[in-house]
């Protein structure tokens, strides 16, 4: 099963890279990208290993997450396999994660 990044989910992370760049350092940045990064293998062969996510299930399109630190990995199973559609930090008020108006933001 092949994973695939949304370029939201890209774009959240790339702004989660650059926050903890910015406070902690390079190092500590990257060991966090790693390990989102590397958590999601676990789902080439357990799609549904992760919780299903309530906040979306309005949308009815089976969105699970995976905890990785702060943040969810929010991801749906897709025709060409596993699509991860965001990256969400969880100190965050949870009802904005089905806002449609968010943005990527430090």
């Amino acid at each position: 099963m092949k994973i695939v990044w949304s370029d939201f989910a890209v774009e959240m992370l790339r702004e989660i890279f650059i926050y903890h760049k910015e406070i902690a350092g390079n190092n500590i940045a990257r060991r966090i990208k790693t390990k989102i990064f590397s958590s999601t293998r676990q789902l080439k062969q357990h799609p549904n290993s992760g919780q299903i996510e309530s906040a979306l299930e309005i949308l009815k399109e089976g969105h699970r997450y995976l905890v990785i630190g702060n943040y969810k990995v929010v991801y749906k199973k897709v025709n060409e396999g596993i699509l991860i559609t965001d990256i969400f930090d969880t100190r965050q008020d949870p009802s904005k994660i089905n806002n449609p108006k968010r943005k990527p933001s430090r």
